[in-house]
């Protein structure tokens, strides 16, 4: 995962080697603050010389002291000013990942879990990079500037420097080891915790209706409590690491004094060299407790990013294109198969729809038909065979510009948190209210929008809990029609309407014949009328032709049917 960290700061190279470049320097400067202390207090206690000689010396030292800290806020600001950026251009790329992979791929996701990494899981990596890269960059070139400074003056306290530093690190290691497994472990908790908690909220009104909300808050009591624990672990093993690091930088500190003193009370070395390495000695060992300090932030930084390298790094639909979409729309399937894993889906589909035609795609649950329709609108690509648009693969086109051709409904439309008119504009975002009322008409939509209190500028609360199913279901279809795009693909779209109004909207589709229509339903009774009617069963194409020429089969269809009307 560090690896993986610092690809992602490269991207911004200039406020990545500026902030270890100061982080650096304002350590390394240290070297200069300790000779100009040792050289004052030699000059003042030793050699007596008066205050007023020691002016200059002393304005130097203010000079450097200000510039260290002038080094080190540079420092911070460009280390949170890279923290940002990062997390920015991260969650652009995780957002639009995610959309690249389409709902395929998040279907199979809990959406709680998702939201909480491109939201606390990003936002985790801001103290990694913010802190942990300046303190392990620093830990790791200012000490290797110390002992450059010190072997010409002292090799003994060289020697002493060179043998004990690297003990602080070996331990970290030792740590980090445990600290790295729990702190993902944390992670993931976390991430459970949030998914679930989300999953319970969307479902409320059934845990309701059954008397299960009891078991649920019992259930997230628990959940919470592995978190605490998981969190608690992580802290303790935070703070072992903190004490470590000190204990054994406070040790080695003591060890570069002893030695010092008895050599100074020998006179074997002059007191202002003396006094300058033992002035050094802690600011030596300095960036290593400071990168103990933050070793927590990079441990969970890291237990971030596994989560998201996983999204970033999954594989996108293969593309040859992209290749503009074709004026000729004539759709064509050859020996399409489809496959999650080791079950295939749908099998050998080979199938035609000329542009205008009107086809429904009609079977039992479990069929094949959703399916199919992610098939068509490139959210999934066959697993063997392929989908031509005019005689061109629909992998080679721009998924964006064939999308547009599509109007679609699916079977748990949508509705954002905004007003009824720009639901309905989604399908086509400039579209005037003159277009957006029509629209609305044909979905049978227009009469119980006018009768809201603001009418089209009523606002649509989360999931449309203010309008009831049929009519987020008609304006969905609104949507659809808005686009006024050359293919419809309509995914049960009027399971939720009531049969007159079912019948309004299957009439208005009868009568647009200068689109073609993907007609995926349940209830038989809309796709009597469709050109050509499709029945899968098992992933597989049964039986085909109109409505006349499957009933006089006596197959699947027939069945189907008069199954049907005895529902009815």
């Amino acid at each position: 995962m560090d690896k993986w960290l610092w690809q992602q700061a490269k991207q911004n190279r200039f406020l990545l080697y500026g902030t270890i470049t100061l982080a650096t320097a304002a350590g390394v400067i240290v070297v200069v603050q300790a000779a100009l202390l040792a050289r004052i207090i030699n000059l003042a206690f030793l050699q007596r010389t008066p205050l007023d000689g020691l002016w200059l010396w002393f304005a130097v030292l203010a000079g450097e002291i200000l510039l260290r800290a002038l080094l080190t806020g540079a420092s911070t600001y460009a280390a949170g000013t890279l923290a940002i950026r990062i997390k920015q251009q991260l969650r652009k790329r995780v957002v639009a990942h995610l959309t690249t992979l389409g709902p395929a791929y998040t279907a199979n996701e809990r959406s709680g879990e998702l939201s909480n990494a491109v939201t606390e899981g990003i936002e985790a990596l801001d103290a990694y990079y913010r802190r942990y890269i300046p303190s392990a960059v620093a830990a790791i070139l200012v000490p290797l500037v110390f002992l450059a400074v010190v072997l010409p003056i002292d090799g003994l306290t060289f020697i002493i420097m060179l043998v004990t530093a690297p003990l602080i690190p070996f331990f970290m290691a030792l740590i980090g080891m445990a600290a790295g497994a729990l702190a993902r472990g944390q992670y993931e908790e976390m991430s459970f915790l949030s998914a679930h908690f989300l999953d319970v909220m969307q479902g409320l009104p059934t845990l309701k209706l059954f008397n299960r909300s009891d078991h649920q808050t019992e259930t997230i009591a628990r959940v919470s409590d592995r978190f605490r624990e998981a969190t608690m672990k992580v802290l303790r093993v935070a703070f072992l690491s903190a004490f470590t690091l000190e204990l054994l930088a406070t040790l080695s500190v003591a060890i570069v004094a002893v030695e010092i003193g008895l050599r100074l009370l020998h006179g074997q070395i002059a007191f202002e060299q003396a006094l300058f390495l033992l002035i050094l000695a802690p600011d030596y060992y300095q960036p290593l407790r400071t990168l103990g300090t933050h070793f927590h932030s990079g441990a969970e930084g890291k237990g971030a990013a596994t989560r998201l390298s996983v999204i970033l790094e999954s594989p996108l639909p293969e593309s040859t294109g992209p290749l503009p979409v074709p004026d000729d729309l004539k759709l064509r399937l050859d020996n399409v198969q489809f496959a999650y894993g080791d079950r295939v889906v749908l099998a050998g589909i080979t199938l035609e729809i000329p542009r205008g035609k009107h086809v429904a795609i009609v079977g039992k649950s479990g069929s094949g038909k959703s399916t199919l329709a992610s098939l068509l609108l490139r959210f999934v690509q066959p697993t063997e065979g392929r989908i031509t648009v005019g005689g061109v693969d629909l992998q080679a086109m721009d998924a964006a510009a064939w999308r547009q051709q599509i109007g679609w409904v699916g079977q748990k439309p949508h509705l954002f948190t905004t007003s009824i008119a720009e639901n309905i504009r989604m399908g086509k975002r400039d579209a005037p209210l003159e277009t957006v009322i029509p629209a609305a008409q044909v979905a049978s939509a227009d009469a119980f929008i006018r009768q809201l209190p603001q009418g089209y500028d009523t606002l649509c609360e989360e999931h449309g809990a203010n309008l009831s199913g049929g009519q987020a279901q008609r304006i969905a279809l609104a949507r659809a029609f808005c686009r006024d795009a050359p293919i419809l693909l309509l995914d049960e779209a009027t399971a939720q309407l009531d049969v007159a109004a079912e019948g309004e909207i299957v009439q208005a589709l009868d009568q647009m014949r200068d689109k073609t229509l993907i007609l995926i339903a349940h209830r038989l009774k809309t796709v009597t009328h469709a050109d050509l009617i499709v029945v899968l069963d098992n992933g597989r194409i049964v039986e085909q032709g109109t409505h006349e020429t499957l009933m006089a089969l006596n197959g699947l269809y027939r069945r189907m049917v008069e199954q049907d009307d005895e529902t009815d």
